[in-house]
């Protein structure tokens, strides 16, 4: 079975660094793209960061220049680095992937369990 565990997270304050990684577990053929939402209360899930296997990212406005994503070489595990980090950075992040199964023709999405980000001001 296919999961995605998530490392990282906790509590920093403001302008600090923080760094959270994702690595998947189990059996499987390929991924499509990997990458990191967040959720703070009260509002929707919105994304952060993404990265193609082949490479290109994409990142939500608010952490360009801020954040940056990348994938291992094995394309099993993304980590996001995140600088200058700022109160509104606070919330819960989710790490998410397309993955094809070992089957001919079966994938799909994935989520992580969440992790805690906190940044004090």
């Amino acid at each position: 079975q296919v999961q995605l565990v998530e490392s990282g997270g906790g509590l920093v304050q403001a302008g600090g660094s923080l760094k959270l990684s994702c690595a998947v577990s189990g059996s499987f053929f390929d991924i499509k793209y990997m990458g990191w939402y967040r959720q703070a209360p009260g509002k929707q899930r919105e994304l952060v960061a993404e990265i193609q296997k082949g490479g290109t990212t994409t990142y939500t406005d608010s952490v360009k220049g801020r954040f940056t994503i990348s994938i291992d070489n094995a394309k099993t595990t993304v980590s996001v680095e995140m600088n200058a980090l700022k109160p509104e950075d606070t919330a819960v992040y989710y790490c998410n992937a397309y993955i094809f199964g070992v089957k001919a023709g079966s994938g799909g999405i994935y989520w992580g369990q969440g992790t805690q980000v906190t940044v004090s001001s």
